[in-house]
Protein backbone atom coordinates (compact mmCIF):
# COMPACT_ATOMS: atom_id res chain seq x y z
CA UNK A 1 0.00 0.00 0.00
CA UNK A 2 0.88 3.62 -0.59
CA UNK A 3 2.85 5.69 1.59
CA UNK A 4 -0.58 7.97 2.04
CA UNK A 5 -2.49 4.81 3.22
CA UNK A 6 -0.05 4.01 5.67
CA UNK A 7 -0.21 7.35 6.98
CA UNK A 8 -4.32 7.08 7.22
CA UNK A 9 -4.57 3.90 8.78
CA UNK A 10 -2.30 5.40 11.79
CA UNK A 11 -4.81 8.57 12.18
CA UNK A 12 -7.70 6.36 11.54
CA UNK A 13 -6.71 4.32 14.47
CA UNK A 14 -5.46 6.99 16.78
CA UNK A 15 -9.35 8.51 15.84
CA UNK A 16 -11.57 5.93 15.84
CA UNK A 17 -9.45 2.97 18.17
CA UNK A 18 -8.01 -0.42 17.03
CA UNK A 19 -10.99 -2.17 17.73
CA UNK A 20 -12.94 -0.10 15.47
CA UNK A 21 -10.71 -0.08 12.59
CA UNK A 22 -10.09 -4.00 13.08
CA UNK A 23 -13.96 -4.48 12.89
CA UNK A 24 -13.88 -2.58 9.43
CA UNK A 25 -11.07 -4.10 8.57
CA UNK A 26 -12.48 -7.57 9.30
CA UNK A 27 -15.51 -6.97 7.43
CA UNK A 28 -14.17 -5.68 4.38
CA UNK A 29 -14.80 -7.49 0.55
CA UNK A 30 -13.79 -7.01 -2.48
CA UNK A 31 -16.91 -4.93 -2.98
CA UNK A 32 -16.07 -2.21 -0.62
CA UNK A 33 -12.53 -2.84 -0.60
CA UNK A 34 -11.64 0.24 -3.22
CA UNK A 35 -14.45 2.61 -0.99
CA UNK A 36 -11.92 1.85 2.18
CA UNK A 37 -8.78 2.62 0.48
CA UNK A 38 -10.29 5.97 -0.60
CA UNK A 39 -11.67 6.63 2.36
CA UNK A 40 -8.55 5.52 4.48
CA UNK A 41 -5.91 8.02 1.71
CA UNK A 42 -7.98 10.73 1.57
CA UNK A 43 -9.90 11.37 4.67
CA UNK A 44 -7.51 9.93 6.83
CA UNK A 45 -3.84 9.98 5.20
CA UNK A 46 -4.73 13.50 3.80
CA UNK A 47 -7.31 15.92 5.58
CA UNK A 48 -7.21 14.23 9.34
CA UNK A 49 -3.26 13.70 9.12
CA UNK A 50 -2.70 17.30 7.81
CA UNK A 51 -1.53 19.31 10.77
CA UNK A 52 -3.44 22.83 9.66
CA UNK A 53 -5.66 22.60 12.56
CA UNK A 54 -5.90 20.51 15.72
CA UNK A 55 -7.78 16.95 15.92
CA UNK A 56 -10.06 18.79 18.31
CA UNK A 57 -10.46 21.13 15.97
CA UNK A 58 -11.21 18.76 13.11
CA UNK A 59 -13.64 16.57 14.98
CA UNK A 60 -16.14 19.25 15.93
CA UNK A 61 -16.06 20.39 12.76
CA UNK A 62 -16.35 16.94 11.43
CA UNK A 63 -19.71 16.34 14.13
CA UNK A 64 -21.32 19.73 12.69
CA UNK A 65 -21.05 18.84 9.32
CA UNK A 66 -22.14 15.19 9.79
CA UNK A 67 -25.49 17.12 11.53
CA UNK A 68 -26.04 19.48 9.18
CA UNK A 69 -26.05 17.25 6.23
CA UNK A 70 -28.37 14.49 8.19
CA UNK A 71 -25.67 11.90 7.91
CA UNK A 72 -26.51 11.11 12.12
CA UNK A 73 -25.51 7.57 11.17
CA UNK A 74 -21.90 8.34 11.55
CA UNK A 75 -22.41 10.45 14.76
CA UNK A 76 -22.31 8.12 17.75
CA UNK A 77 -18.89 6.87 15.77
CA UNK A 78 -17.24 10.41 15.66
CA UNK A 79 -18.60 10.81 19.20
CA UNK A 80 -16.81 8.06 20.20
CA UNK A 81 -13.56 9.34 18.53
CA UNK A 82 -13.74 12.43 20.57
CA UNK A 83 -12.17 10.21 23.39
CA UNK A 84 -9.13 10.67 21.66
CA UNK A 85 -9.55 13.90 19.64
CA UNK A 86 -9.80 15.99 22.74
CA UNK A 87 -13.42 17.32 22.02
CA UNK A 88 -15.18 17.96 24.96
CA UNK A 89 -18.42 18.05 25.78
CA UNK A 90 -18.79 21.40 25.62
CA UNK A 91 -17.02 21.71 22.30
CA UNK A 92 -20.08 19.37 20.47
CA UNK A 93 -22.35 21.44 22.46
CA UNK A 94 -20.95 24.23 20.64
CA UNK A 95 -20.64 22.71 17.38
CA UNK A 96 -24.43 21.87 16.96
CA UNK A 97 -25.57 25.13 18.39
CA UNK A 98 -23.99 26.32 15.40
CA UNK A 99 -25.63 23.67 13.42
CA UNK A 100 -28.61 24.28 14.56
CA UNK A 101 -28.43 28.14 13.86
CA UNK A 102 -26.59 27.43 10.34
CA UNK A 103 -28.23 24.23 9.17
CA UNK A 104 -31.56 23.48 11.45
CA UNK A 105 -32.83 23.11 14.42
CA UNK A 106 -34.24 19.52 13.96
CA UNK A 107 -30.82 18.68 12.67
CA UNK A 108 -29.01 19.72 15.68
CA UNK A 109 -31.80 18.43 17.78
CA UNK A 110 -31.43 14.79 16.02
CA UNK A 111 -27.41 15.18 16.43
CA UNK A 112 -27.91 16.23 20.20
CA UNK A 113 -29.29 12.81 20.97
CA UNK A 114 -27.65 10.38 19.03
CA UNK A 115 -24.52 12.26 20.98
CA UNK A 116 -26.17 11.81 24.48
CA UNK A 117 -27.19 8.17 23.95
CA UNK A 118 -23.34 7.48 22.34
CA UNK A 119 -22.04 9.52 25.79
CA UNK A 120 -24.56 7.56 27.83
CA UNK A 121 -23.34 4.12 26.60
CA UNK A 122 -19.37 5.26 26.87
CA UNK A 123 -20.24 6.15 30.21
CA UNK A 124 -21.24 2.88 30.76
CA UNK A 125 -18.55 0.73 29.81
Amino acid sequence: MSERYQRGMEVRRSVLGDAHVDRVEAQKSDLDAPFQQLITEAAWGTVWASDGISPRERSMLTLALLAALGNFEEIPMHIRATKNTGASKRDIQEAFQHVALYAGVPRANQALKLAKQTYDEMEQS
